[in-house]
């Protein structure tokens, strides 16, 4: 009864909240962005009147975004603080008081809004120390005519068995970057395990350079010249607590350059990385261990393992989670690199601006299914929101 009556207690402030939770779901079992949007209603469910959000926007749709700044500036009027941390700076001026810009951990100006004007710009300066404008998907030349990931009817389960991803079809060509938006726990992690061949398909196919890749597969997706940059990069992508250099050759250990039988050729890998650091501007030494790096060069170390074997094809997912604004500009310029010399990517994302910054199209899912499927010049945010809110749309491949 205690339980029940819990259970409808969250329920109703979720729904009060807006905030799409299940209270029956193990948090162990939730996707990253859906951890975080408990956390948020954690908070607000106990009532509390100083509240430390970091990143809170990043699972949201635009409609939701909007809706939690309501509650935001709600919470301030009734007399509560919050301090609400983002490295989305339209968020920061449309919804703060006063700025502080941190970097390298000291401050580097403090901005009060209610009397100063500050352009995102300005802050992305006190934070990076110089000017800096994040790179955006300038085509040039028309996609090439070529699929290189070909998803046909894919019927997905979750860790539960239960279908999460229903009948999903989607075409990436050589040199194309088509997004995934939707709010998490919508399937898009379960499409990108399998598409990587980590969780097999009920039913559908991955084609990958028109080649059928075996239901379940790594390896098979792997020969056939797919890379995968989970969203979880420290414990799905990297082995934190093994050095730089034995990360970046996880994946070529039959490699005849790196290993011998069964004996890994150290000085070979130390020499690799070395030159994989130079080329990829990491900071860190090739005997670093991945967890003394920091977000940005983690991610880096992982982007460079995966690009660096030359693939056909990437699935990547949150690839700027958590990262600082050159962080964030540095793996842009990789994702775009790699796109203009024909790599196709399937980029999924919860940040929308980053999605029509960096995507050729943008795939919409929600409840497991593509709901619309949009150009990201010209697409109206707003109509990208109620998609993935379930409203119905003509749906491309």
């Amino acid at each position: 009864f205690v339980r029940r009556d819990v259970e409808a207690r969250v329920r109703a402030a979720a729904d009060k909240l807006q905030l799409d939770v299940d209270p029956t779901a193990p948090v162990w079992r939730l996707s990253l962005g859906e951890r975080q949007r408990v956390e948020i209603l954690k908070a607000l469910f106990r009532g509390a009147k100083t509240l430390i959000l970091d990143e809170p926007t990043t699972v949201l749709t635009p409609q939701e975004i909007e809706r939690l700044f309501e509650t935001m500036k709600r919470i301030a009027a009734d007399g509560g603080s919050i301090v609400f941390i983002s490295h989305k700076l339209h968020e920061v001026t449309e919804v703060a008081d006063r700025v502080t810009v941190l970097r390298d951990g000291r401050v580097t100006g403090t901005v009060d809004l209610r009397t100063e004007r500050i352009e995102p710009k300005g802050l992305a300066r006190l934070m990076v120390g110089r000017e800096i404008e994040l790179e955006r998907r300038r085509r040039t030349t028309p996609v090439e005519p070529t699929p290189a990931i070909e998803l046909r009817d894919l019927v997905v389960a979750n860790d539960f068995g239960r279908e999460v991803v229903h009948g999903v079809s989607l075409t990436v060509h050589r040199g194309e970057i088509v997004g995934i938006a939707g709010v998490a726990g919508n399937g898009q992690k379960e499409l990108a395990d399998c598409v990587y061949g980590l969780r097999p398909a009920l039913r559908g196919e991955v084609l990958i350079a028109g080649r059928r890749v075996a239901s379940g597969s790594p390896r098979g997706a792997i020969d056939s010249g797919l890379a995968y940059v989970p969203e979880d990069r420290s414990g799905v992508g990297l082995v934190p607590d093994l050095p730089v250099h034995a990360n970046l050759a996880l994946k070529s250990m039959r490699d005849p350059s790196v290993a011998r039988g069964p004996f890994l050729k150290r000085k070979a890998m130390l020499k690799r990385a070395s030159a994989v650091l130079d080329s990829f501007a990491i900071k860190g030494s090739p005997t670093s261990l991945v967890r003394q790096l920091s977000g940005g060069n983690a991610q880096r170390v992982l982007l460079a393992r995966e690009i660096g074997s030359d693939p056909e094809a990437l699935v990547i997912a949150a690839p700027t989670r958590g990262l600082d604004v050159a962080g964030m500009q540095a793996v842009r310029h990789m994702l775009l690199e790699g796109a203009t010399r024909g790599l196709a990517v399937l980029l999924i994302s919860e940040d929308l601006d980053e999605l029509l910054d960096l995507a050729d199209r943008v795939a919409v899912m929600c409840a497991g299914r593509v709901t619309g499927i949009v150009d990201a010049e010209g697409a109206d945010i707003e109509e990208i929101g109620l998609l993935m809110l379930g409203q119905p749309a003509d749906v491309q491949t």
